[in-house]
């Protein structure tokens, strides 16, 4: 991360995904914690996502009457020249259900831990 956490903070990845890429250079474009609110832009990096923007929001559910959590991720990116756009979406939904997979081992660690504040239903 370079510089606060803040909008226009810029962050360097390395992926480690799998996919074909090793690097991408990310911009947070907006953030509200009270909201649960989050956005990026992709502005660099060895992948072919160009123009790629995305909003996570995050909202507090019953699931199987248990406490959990519902993400909902929406994003707009470029078609690759090459590729369609159903190829795209394709390469892009696997992204995300890579990352959220990620979010939701991290969640339940952090649980198992004691590690999280309640939820206010």
């Amino acid at each position: 991360m370079k510089g606060n956490i803040e909008i226009g903070s810029v962050r360097e990845v390395n992926v480690k995904s799998g996919l074909p890429a090793t690097r991408s250079t990310e911009r947070l474009e907006l953030l509200d914690d009270n909201e649960h609110i989050l956005s990026v832009r992709f502005v660099g990096g060895d992948h072919r996502l160009k123009n790629y923007s995305s909003i996570l929001t995050v909202h507090p559910e019953v699931i199987d009457g248990r406490p959990g959590t519902l993400v909902i991720e929406s994003f707009v990116v470029d078609v690759p020249e090459g590729n369609t756009k159903d190829e795209t979406c394709y390469f892009v939904e696997a992204l995300l259900k890579c990352n959220l997979k990620s979010l939701a081992e991290v969640s339940e660690r952090l649980v198992v831990k004691d590690q999280t504040e309640p939820l206010d239903l």
